[in-house]
């Protein structure tokens, strides 16, 4: 028989034989018992609570000469963040059929309750902090906090972390103290009241009274933790503040879809705060498949723009005689099989954002065209005479090096100053490998719910190869490995076939790939013979950095990824 158990040893779910369980109950070995030492002596369940590891007894082991006839074998489950012990798990049988792998089936069962339980928190945390971020990024000078439901706190946002640490001079408690209790009673209401909870207490750490709004956050309608906000407005406003944040719909998050909590994922973010609520144009850089169309579209929703049109286009992926039609339209009649008017891609994003995505595959007459909307925001459909202004912001976005293509002469430079007016870079997976369990969780969720499985936990080794492999294709390589490993699952354990892997980085080279060698190796000569200028500087006004026109940021990716020792010209 199987037995589950609180922290304090009495007994939840029983389930086995029916004979067993009989004859266990006549040995009050039933739900609600108490199975401490305390109460029971030595046996698998109290034991195994008191010594906090796996244990097995046989017969005269167990301290209760009714047991001597009976064989047990406890592990406890613990909290992964705090190592608490949970529960405690048993298998319970007679003497005469104890099997000598009871005692590892038990520990591996227990193993793979805490690896599930990893997996639930990891899906909990990332939506209280995607709660977070969305409201932070509308309301940066607000202290928030998001908590989770034991009452440990997951993330803060600058003013939050101001705050925490505030003590009067005289001592005593800090803020986060004086919030401990009010938070612990907002959890315990659980999601009774998913509008929130506003209360005002007398802090005498700041010295006077602070507002607090608690807001709970539901996971598939079960309370996970709670956003707590402290607004921090003109005094008069915080009520209608509080008021209004209690209403909206915590479902629309800025940052949707962008998971991580990596120091070069946060740097990204806080760029994409910064320049979201401004009109300006950004330059999103990156490798492919790091997410710069979610960096985009987190952007216009951060924006005033955000209720009018997102429009994304793909410039790689129309023929370049169809570009200037896709983007700014044609008249009826303007080329053959042009049967009536169509408006183009900039007219349908007016007082919106169009995202061009791969803006660097522009032909170069689309180019210039493209820097007269820029400059003068506005155009004339193909075909026609009139000329168009539209309200549109723009975002670009490109995977190739323009400093490399404008010395090409394939990229026009005055197009580029045109964009580059806030450039951002997005990270590639390989710096943030921290983020990986957080995303394979993620996609694990997603993938699992939209294929109609119920996958429970990962395989041992799953995280290791994901966590070992270089990801050139980054984030959407390791969501289509992720896709296809739940397509090909058939139990309840998601297990990595690192072959997958193995091969795409044993493929053969393709035949442009001696160019892109080339290239790099004229990119690497031209970074070090600037940083022998500089004298190993990457950033300041004297730097690298500035020297070459591009965000530190991205000349430390490119120095690290090209293997470059920047310290050995510190005193060229």
């Amino acid at each position: 028989m199987l037995a589950l158990c609180d922290a304090d040893g009495y007994v939840l779910v029983t389930a086995g034989h029916p004979r067993v369980l009989e004859a266990a109950d006549e040995r009050n070995l039933r739900i609600g018992a108490s199975w401490n030492e305390r109460a029971a002596g030595n046996n698998g369940i109290g034991t195994a609570l008191a010594e906090g590891r796996t244990v097995q007894l046989i017969g005269a082991e167990h301290y209760v000469k009714g047991w001597h006839g009976w064989v047990c074998a406890g592990a406890p489950i613990r909290h992964p963040v705090t190592g608490e012990t949970l529960a405690v798990i048993d298998v319970t049988g007679y003497k005469e059929h104890a099997q000598p792998h009871t005692f590892l089936a038990v520990r591996a069962t227990a193993a793979l309750i805490e690896q599930r339980l990893v997996l639930e928190l990891t899906l909990d945390e990332k939506l209280l902090c995607d709660r977070l971020f969305a409201r932070a990024n509308r309301m940066p000078a607000d202290a928030m906090l998001a908590i989770d439901h034991s009452g440990r706190v997951v993330h803060f946002n600058t003013a939050a972390e101001r705050l925490l640490t505030v003590r009067r001079a005289s001592g005593g408690q800090t803020l986060r103290d004086e919030l401990r209790p009010v938070v612990e009673a907002a959890l315990e209401r659980g999601g009774g009241h998913p509008e929130g909870y506003e209360q005002t207490i007398g802090s005498r750490a700041l010295g006077g009274n602070v507002r607090i709004v608690t807001l709970p956050v539901l996971r598939d309608r079960r309370p996970i933790g709670a956003i707590v906000v402290l607004p921090l407005g003109e005094p008069g406003r915080l009520a209608d503040r509080s008021r209004r944040m209690r209403g909206e719909n915590l479902a629309a998050s800025t940052f949707e879809g962008i998971v991580g909590m990596s120091a070069p994922l946060r740097a990204t973010l806080t760029r994409v705060s910064q320049v979201a609520p401004t009109d300006s144009t950004v330059l999103l850089t990156g490798e492919t498949g790091t997410g710069k169309e979610l960096v985009a579209r987190a952007i216009h929703k951060g924006s005033a723009r955000s209720s009018h049109p997102f429009v994304s286009v793909n410039c790689a992926a129309i023929p370049p005689a169809l570009i200037w039609s896709e983007l700014f339209g044609h008249e009826k009649g303007a080329f053959t099989g042009a049967l009536q008017r169509r408006l183009g891609r900039f007219e349908l994003a007016d007082r919106g954002t169009i995202f061009l995505d791969e803006v660097g595959d522009l032909p170069s007459d689309t180019q210039l065209a493209l820097l007269r909307v820029l400059q003068e925001r506005e155009f004339e459909r193909v075909g026609g005479t009139r000329s168009i202004r539209v309200d549109v912001r723009v975002v670009a976005a490109t995977n190739r090096d323009l400093h490399a293509a404008m010395a090409a002469g394939t990229f026009r430079s005055d197009l580029f100053y045109r964009l580059n007016v806030f450039p951002i870079d997005v990270p590639p997976l390989r710096e943030r490998k921290e983020d990986i369990p957080l995303l394979v969780a993620y996609f694990l969720d997603r993938c699992a719910r939209k294929a109609g499985k119920t996958i429970r936990e990962l395989d041992g080794r799953t995280l290791e190869i994901l966590q070992a492999y270089s990801w050139p294709g980054n984030v959407r390589e390791l969501q289509n490995v992720i896709e296809r490993s739940v397509i090909v699952c058939e139990t309840d354990t998601l297990a990595i076939d690192d072959s997958w892997l193995r091969r795409d980085s044993r493929e053969p080279k393709r035949p442009g790939q001696s160019l892109a060698e080339d290239l790099a190796a004229r990119e690497r000569e031209m970074i070090e013979r600037v940083l022998a200028t500089s004298r190993g500087r990457v950033a300041g006004p004297s730097g690298a950095a500035r020297k070459l026109g591009i965000p530190g940021s991205t000349l430390e990716s490119k120095i690290k990824a090209l293997g470059i020792r920047k310290e050995r010209f510190k005193g060229s």
